[in-house]
């Protein structure tokens, strides 16, 4: 069953390229007004264009919390809903313990922990509102620990407990919560690269449309995804 977003509205953050960007490519195709956010102008733009008239694109640094406010609050003003929030946005910063600094042990757990709170925060009295989904993307470093990962690492199991005790308190409120976990995925700015043997970014957004196609009385809150085929 495909998804029907006609008429709804979608917000996705880190949504300028990468998975974020097929991910907003994904819900205007399905018929959903997006609003895409990022903290890069000239890339939003660019997207804003390419995906036409039913997107929106506003610059906010998620690791703020009065920007995520008022992200919300013009996704709201602009388009008079909000059904579908896609807390997207991630950095990764990759030392040992001993040589990151604080700055960006900072960075990296605003940006891909604090911002969830954040976003939902402003964003849960409208999905309330009208019945709506949250969905995270986190990672399979929220379960599989390495050297080198401890502010990321840190940062997608904080994504794993934070979407599983948010699903818990407002499932009965008619908002569905879940969370993607992505291995290894075919993106820049992260370790290793594009590969033709990774995960594509367009196949995060296919779930995330298989998601939103779900029969109302079904939730698959967790899903972990990984290359089939990785080299040996």
């Amino acid at each position: 069953m495909a998804a029907n977003l006609s008429g709804k509205v979608a917000l996705v953050t880190g949504a300028s390229r990468g998975i974020g960007l097929a991910i907003a490519q994904a819900l205007a195709g399905a018929g959903a007004h997006v609003a895409l956010a990022a903290r890069g102008r000239k890339d939003l733009d660019a997207a804003v264009r390419d995906l036409g008239e039913s997107t929106r694109g506003y610059a906010a640094d998620v690791r703020s919390s009065d920007e995520c406010t008022r992200l919300v609050e013009g996704v709201v003003a602009d388009f008079g809903r909000l059904d579908i929030l896609i807390n997207n946005a991630g950095v990764g910063i990759f030392r040992t313990v001993a040589e990151m600094t604080v700055d960006e042990w900072d960075t990296v757990i605003r940006t891909n922990l604090d911002a969830l709170f954040y976003l939902t925060h402003a964003a849960l009295p409208s999905l309330r509102a009208r019945g709506g989904w949250v969905i995270n993307i986190g990672s399979l470093a929220g379960k599989n620990a390495f050297p080198e990962g401890a502010a990321y690492n840190a940062s997608k199991f904080g994504l794993i407990g934070f979407s599983e005790a948010l699903m818990q308190e407002v499932r009965h409120d008619n908002v569905r919560v879940s969370y993607i976990m992505p291995g290894s995925v075919a993106t820049t700015g992260f370790r290793g690269g594009e590969a033709d043997w990774k995960v594509q970014p367009e196949d995060i957004a296919q779930i995330v449309l298989d998601l939103l196609a779900m029969p109302d009385r079904t939730l698959p809150s967790r899903i972990e995804v990984r290359p089939s085929r990785p080299p040996k």
